[in-house]
């Protein structure tokens, strides 16, 4: 494993259809798209998600200390997520700590962009190496059906403004469901060629709150590249390393790239080598695990160096083979996107 993701926050100032679909919007979504289809009563109605207890979440020291016994067992990559980690107080300077741990080699952070313009300076000056935003459409009003929220142009705004600090390469996230967003697919490829800055368009996973996932929704990776070649002249890419999760393209006359990340129809589940650090403190080793190991008595009871690295060992070995989307005895886990860190 060289790969930790780390929640700071579960909470959001957006409330995204795949991950907190609590406005009216995405209640109507889901039953529009359901129609003739058996609507368990658990999805006709979204709920305000409960956010945990500030003591519940892990403090920064405790998350440095986490990140030092990591790196000593190979991690080297470190992504800060959420929820939305810049609605967390002193994120620069948690990164600024990171960077001085021996052996991290990259520290990136993921964001909605809502918050970003306001920090940009302070998390390129603290060392931050890469930014990955997420906007899943062009279109004004679609967006705000999508998040639950207006705020396009200030998305796009810290697209640009990244681009201008030099964090690099600059990606945007795009989740791509059926009949919301999916019609903008070609567009958001043609908006990473304008801007120079590398898309990444996401199948639908079974991660909401509202336990609304459909797999009727899903676009797979296929049919998404099938759009793609249709209107782009493109050509494949060799991965960066085995483990990396998209698969990769690049326009022909060099202007940009982008990648598909086949989560559910092509799983990649035999090559990942990510653990996920939730905000309150628990080691996941799959999106979808329905089992989580606590870290956060081991760092809070003060407990030797030693035991935790013997836990950590235990829980990496232990890592599941594989999700089980598709098959009839997958279950949805309980905790959502906005928890887990992405």
């Amino acid at each position: 494993m060289q790969d930790l993701r780390i929640s700071v926050t579960d909470r959001c100032n957006f409330r995204c259809l795949y991950c907190l679909p609590e406005t009216e919007e995405a209640s109507n979504f889901y039953r529009d798209a359901s129609a003739g289809r058996h609507l368990q009563e658990g999805q006709k109605n979204f709920i305000r998600y409960p956010w945990k207890p500030k003591k519940e979440i892990l403090t920064y020291e405790e998350i440095i200390r986490f990140v030092r016994l990591t790196s000593q067992a190979g991690i080297r990559k470190i992504r800060i997520t959420g929820g939305e980690p810049l609605l967390r107080t002193g994120v620069a300077g948690l990164i600024a700590e990171i960077k001085k741990i021996p052996g991290i080699q990259d520290v990136a952070l993921t964001s909605n962009g809502f918050l970003f313009q306001k920090h940009a300076q302070a998390l390129k000056e603290a060392g931050l190496s890469r930014m990955t935003f997420s906007m899943d459409s062009l279109d004004a009003a679609n967006f705000e059906k999508m998040t639950g929220r207006k705020g396009l142009e200030g998305v796009i705004e810290s697209i640009q403004l990244a681009k201008q600090l030099g964090f690099g390469p600059v990606k945007v996230n795009a989740v791509i469901i059926r009949d919301m967003n999916d019609h903008e697919l070609e567009d958001l490829v043609q908006f990473g060629r304008d801007h120079q800055v590398t898309m990444r368009f996401i199948e639908y996973m079974p991660l909401d709150s509202g336990k609304a996932w459909q797999k009727e929704l899903v676009v797979s990776g296929r049919e998404m590249l099938e759009r793609i070649q249709n209107r782009f002249d493109i050509q494949p890419l060799q991965p960066n390393h085995s483990s990396e999760t998209a698969k990769r393209w690049q326009h022909k006359d060099g202007n940009g790239e982008f990648g598909i990340i086949a989560s559910v129809s092509e799983p990649f589940c035999s090559q990942c080598n990510r653990l996920r650090l939730t905000a309150d403190g628990n080691l996941r080793t799959c999106l979808f695990s329905h089992q989580e190991h606590d870290f956060k008595s081991l760092l809070r009871s003060n407990a030797p160096d030693h035991d935790i690295m013997n836990k950590l060992r235990t829980v990496v070995f232990g890592k599941e083979p594989g999700h089980k989307i598709g098959r009839e005895d997958f279950v949805q886990p309980e905790r959502t996107m906005s928890f887990i860190g992405g």
